[in-house]
């Protein structure tokens, strides 16, 4: 996919941004490596081996800085984050799914490159957007005998092409007949649990909204469902049609707009 382009008026730069999820199954320490920039791993080891410098700013000859921090240095490793995107159906029921992570790593020259690493994950059920997943002892190995650093995902969701999200409820677009709205009844209505058997009211508009509660993404308590109605007009493709939107015209007399004044 390619980046998108914020325009910008002339005389300033214009910059890329990254389409959204860009960075996910992308592994990184900290909060702040983009991919393509080694300064951030240039520095931490400069501040460890580079320039003859030793720890504690003593100076050392050539090898004797790498001697005292293997035999002097203990810390545990850091911890590595990443994004993993999943299928709403996947915080529903639980899931196991590989994950291939591409890991930013540095050469012997000191450049940086990207490897990949697969790890089996376990999507709990009832995980929600933004929710942090920690994988223990899967970040960075520990110095001096010390524990290694966990790795952190945060959940994304995948575009749904019927429902969309928010923390633990869900809204669907649902289309109606005018006769539905405007006579009642009851029609089948999908969820991520299946169809389900939705009273439309009476009288009902487009834009009104109708909820199903406890049934959006599980959790103490679950989300909802709202449903939003969408009256959706049928065709005039035909000479019957046109008859009937032409009787209706006169027979019904509506005018949408007399609140409007006109």
């Amino acid at each position: 996919m390619q980046p998108t382009t914020n325009w910008e008026p002339i005389g300033k730069p214009v910059r890329n941004f990254p389409p959204p999820n860009w960075d996910a199954g992308f592994e990184f320490s900290g909060g702040g490596y983009t991919p393509g920039d080694a300064s951030a791993f240039s520095d931490f080891f400069e501040s460890l081996f580079g320039g003859g410098h030793g720890l504690h700013g003593f100076r050392t000859e050539p090898g004797e800085a790498d001697f005292h921090y293997r035999s002097q240095y203990r810390a545990r490793g850091d911890n590595h984050h990443a994004k993993i995107l999943i299928d709403l159906e996947d915080a529903f029921h639980g899931a196991k799914r590989s994950l291939t992570l591409r890991v930013p790593d540095v050469d012997g020259q000191g450049h940086v490159q990207v490897r990949e690493r697969v790890l089996n994950v376990r999507i709990p059920k009832g995980v929600k957007q933004g929710q942090h997943i920690r994988l223990a002892g899967q970040g960075s190995p520990g110095v001096g005998g010390e524990a290694a650093g966990d790795l952190i995902l945060e959940v994304a969701f995948r575009q749904h092409v019927m429902y969309t999200i928010d923390g633990r409820d869900i809204y669907l677009d649902l289309p109606i007949t005018p006769w539905e709205a405007a006579l009642g009844g009851t029609v089948k209505t999908p969820t991520p649990q299946g169809a389900v058997d939705l009273k439309i009211p009476s009288g009902s508009a487009s834009g009104q909204k109708m909820r199903l509660r406890g049934r959006g993404i599980p959790g103490s308590p679950p989300g909802d469902i709202y449903v939003v109605l969408q009256i959706a007009v049928p065709p005039a493709n035909s000479n019957q049609a046109k008859a009937f939107y032409k009787r209706m015209a006169e027979e019904l007399a509506f005018n949408p707009r007399q609140k409007l004044g006109v």
